[in-house]
């Protein structure tokens, strides 16, 4: 799996999670979409982590910038043992 394949897999969550639209990009970050709140920002989270069989550490996720990073992070958790 690569960043692109994580951002289409990760693109169909955002369209469960938010009510209006968002296209995914690498560059897009919480502050472009006007939805993307606190709590959303958990229902998120939650759903990804479902969906990639993943588990995220602690402030881990803040430190990611974009939804490129956030591929990034998938991935390294996807190739932990």
């Amino acid at each position: 799996m690569n960043q692109i394949e994580v951002i289409s897999k990760l693109q169909d969550i955002f369209d469960n999670v938010f009510l209006e639209p968002v296209e995914l990009t690498p560059l897009l970050s919480a502050k472009d979409v006007p939805e993307w709140d606190s709590l959303t920002h958990i229902s998120l989270m939650v759903a990804v982590e479902k969906a990639f069989s993943v588990r995220f550490r602690v402030g881990e996720v803040e430190t990611t910038r974009n939804v490129g990073d956030f591929a990034d992070l998938i991935l390294k958790r996807l190739q932990e043992p």
